[in-house]
């Protein structure tokens, strides 16, 4: 069965070559794709208190030992690692379910990246989510404030869109973020000379497949996540805040891990 599946995938990208860059399962799903109003918040208790402490300790933090290999937006170790892992990211937080999400990472002890966008925080409600995961002891990552293609964006605004959520998200949790990745994937000189005046690390990903509407069903995207011939090595995989994703996690991590496959610590990634 998993053969079968991966011919099919191939064929699939090989049809894909000559369709419009949205439909590649290696590229950011469409703007309309992104809304998801088919199922209520979930729930998650209030934060007591302004200053709450992070469940990380400086103590608990790892040694950097990966990085983002630029060409291809996996990640490699830096020294002696494990080789055979993955970087689990999730985009279009903190909407409906990222809470919930990071509740079932914790409860599967697996780190992720959670990239941020601005409008989510337009509220306290908003803000406080963000600090939750925050304090669950996830990475933030900076996605813009407004989900913008950048190249539509003059200088000025593209530094906006990245800086303002950088105040915005240090406002909220005390910290800036160092991971950067650009709406649709889409990088531009101006953007990246921001990134790097702010220290921030971009990247992009390796595969998703959420968006599509044959993968928004929590069995099917397990699947396809876990036997999808994009898997290798290091290999960047892209998420969002949707309810079959939410779903899915706990299967997705278990087939990796079944495969091999161990979880990078996005701490541990210079």
């Amino acid at each position: 069965m998993k053969r079968l599946i991966q011919v099919l995938m191939i064929a699939a990208v090989l049809t894909g070559c000559q369709q419009p860059v949205e439909e590649d399962p290696v590229t950011d799903p469409p703007e309309e794709a992104r809304e998801d109003n088919s199922e209520p918040e979930q729930e998650h208790p209030e934060l007591e208190g302004e200053q709450e402490t992070r469940e990380v300790e400086e103590s608990d933090m790892p040694e950097v030992s990966y990085q983002i290999n630029q060409a291809n937006w996996t990640v490699e170790p830096v020294t002696d690692e494990e080789e055979q892992v993955v970087l689990l990211t999730i985009d279009d937080a903190p909407d409906k379910h990222s809470v919930a999400m990071a509740e079932t990472l914790k409860k599967l002890d697996k780190q992720a990246i959670f990239f941020i966008n601005g409008h989510f925080l337009a509220d306290e409600g908003g803000k406080e989510k963000l600090k939750s995961i925050y304090e669950m002891g996830f990475e933030i990552g900076n996605h813009t404030m407004n989900h913008a293609n950048l190249s539509d964006l003059s200088a000025d605004e593209q530094r906006q869109e990245i800086v303002a959520l950088n105040d915005l998200i240090e406002e909220v949790t005390g910290e800036r973020p160092r991971f950067f990745r650009p709406p649709f994937g889409v990088n531009t000189e101006t953007s990246a000379a921001v990134v790097e005046e702010e220290e921030m690390i971009a990247m992009n990903w390796t595969y998703g497949y959420d968006w599509e509407a044959d993968y928004q069903e929590a069995e099917a995207l397990a699947e396809i996540m876990v036997q999808t011939p994009y898997l290798t090595n290091g290999a960047n995989l892209l998420m969002h805040d949707r309810q079959w994703t939410l779903e899915a996690l706990p299967s997705i991590i278990n087939g990796l891990e079944e495969d091999g496959y161990g979880f990078v610590d996005p701490a541990a990634i210079e």
